[in-house]
């Protein structure tokens, strides 16, 4: 049941076909990259790391990175991944919940080793090494056995620690490989976000690492993204909100059969600016979360007129139908799903009690959003649960003040009440936004230089430093 199964029995199928390539150009094939991980594997086994032992990884994205995520899944070890948005304190965070049995850094990041505290008590410290020739290490695991802790941003609180098994990765592999099915043998993914990269190796898919910086993704150049896509042959994108607006502003058509987007909400204005500019692509939005991705699925050329006044009038924001395997529900307004797919309980038990629900017999994670499901079963998002403000829910004026002349970003700012709307933009005269916010109701208008955003895609409204600077 090793996770890693599935990519080597692609990898003796795909043989020289190109598994990863970087943003220098830099890549190695399905069968070279089987071939790394074993080495990896070998090498550590060697330095006695073991099946179930914890290792606390530090690398840049690329192609070695994913060459160790395969060679310790050899293995059997379980690897822990800090939230890279947080930084040092991520790390630390990281080491202090999980107290792993050694950590692996390549680069500039060896050095924590010797300046973080919580890295000093960790016995064994690994290398990139490479035991020369020898055997194809497989170490059987349960359905069960830890694959994988990652951490949530800590947007509402302290990063919680989601532990994921093999079969926890195997079904979300499943749920991502139906919506992520190749259309053409030569399918070419440009791929933002990790867990896709997983995806694509158990599909005999290439995937082709970001040429920005992933943590701005908002300073990406549109110019260098088309350089990259045209270089590598690239057919398709699967990248955040925050990217899809830099191709957007650039007025320029990237010639892609789809993009794929999510990680933060997708309002309206983006959706129809990129199918404006892009016709002929096939642009979907997927919603989930860091505890169940993904969730829901909605392809913009699937939206009907109806819907698109839904959401221009306060109907919320449209994620579309669940995905096979998930149940969703709507408690209190809130989003909760459940499936195989679904983070069950956090590790440690912390965080189980306010986002966990025991229904029938089955456990159901809380998402923090509010929502309603319509008449056909498709999903509306109203925004996160915490932040409304009044009677209004984030989306339900969000969308529409997006819209207002002028305006670049709006944001709900939670717990104002009478309800308080950030904005952010070139106000074309004195009191036009706030004439525009008396239709809505009781409802005030405060002019802000920046909204702020998260740190992980810079996608998402940060409600609570809003709140601090506009509450």
């Amino acid at each position: 049941m090793n996770l890693i199964s599935a990519f080597l029995e692609n990898a003796a199928g795909a043989g020289d076909k190109t598994a990863l390539v970087t943003a220098k150009g830099e890549s190695i094939s399905f069968s070279g990259l089987a071939r790394r991980s074993a080495a990896l594997a070998r090498h550590w086994q060697e330095k006695e790391l073991n099946k179930g032992d914890r290792v606390l990884v530090a690398m840049p994205v690329g192609i070695e990175l994913y060459a160790a995520i395969a060679g310790l899944w050899r293995i059997g070890a379980t690897i822990v991944f800090p939230e890279p948005a947080l930084g040092l304190s991520g790390l630390r965070h990281a080491a202090r919940m999980t107290s792993p049995r050694a950590f692996l850094g390549t680069g500039a990041y060896r050095y924590l080793r010797f300046v973080v505290p919580e890295l000093w008590r960790v016995p064994l410290m690994l290398e990139l090494g490479d035991s020369g020739a020898g055997g194809d290490p497989l170490v059987e695991v349960e359905a069960d056995h830890p694959a994988l802790i990652s951490f949530t941003s800590g947007s509402t609180g302290q990063p919680k620690a989601i532990m994921r098994s093999h079969g926890f990765l195997g079904a979300q592999n499943a749920r991502v490989a139906e919506l992520l099915a190749k259309e053409r043998e030569d399918e070419t993914d440009l791929v933002a976000f990790p867990v896709f990269v997983i995806a694509n190796l158990g599909q005999s898919i290439t995937s082709v690492l970001p040429n920005w910086k992933l943590s701005r993704p908002h300073e990406a150049s549109a110019e260098e993204i088309a350089r990259h896509i045209e270089a590598h042959k690239i057919t398709r994108a699967l990248v955040p909100p925050s990217i899809c607006q830099v191709l957007a502003d650039s007025k320029t058509d990237m010639g892609l059969d789809a993009i794929f987007t999510g990680g933060g909400p997708v309002f309206p204005d983006l959706m129809q600016a990129m199918t404006r500019l892009s016709p002929k692509t096939g642009i979907s939005v997927v919603y989930g979360s860091t505890e169940a991705e993904p969730i829901a699925h909605q392809r913009v050329a699937d939206i009907l007129p109806g819907q698109w006044e839904a959401m221009e009038r306060g109907g919320g924001l449209l994620a579309g139908p669940p995905v096979p395997q998930t149940r969703v529900k709507i408690i209190d307004e809130e989003i909760v799903v459940t499936g195989d797919h679904v983070n069950k309980s956090y590790l440690g038990g912390y965080g189980d009690e306010e986002n966990k629900l025991k229904i029938d017999g089955d456990i159901w994670h809380r998402t923090g959003d509010a929502g309603r499901l319509d008449k056909n079963g498709c999903l509306w998002l109203l925004g996160r649960h915490s932040a409304k403000a009044g009677e209004f829910y984030p989306f339900q004026v969000e969308i529409g003040a997006r819209g207002w002349p002028g305006v670049r970003r709006a944001a709900l700012v939670p717990g104002t009440n009478p309800p308080v709307l950030a904005l952010e933009g070139e106000e074309p005269g004195t009191g036009v936004w706030q004439k525009h916010a008396d239709i809505l109701g009781n409802l005030q208008v405060k002019k802000l230089s920046r909204i702020p955003l998260d740190k992980r895609h810079h996608s998402k409204i940060d409600y609570r430093a809003l709140r601090k600077i506009a509450g």
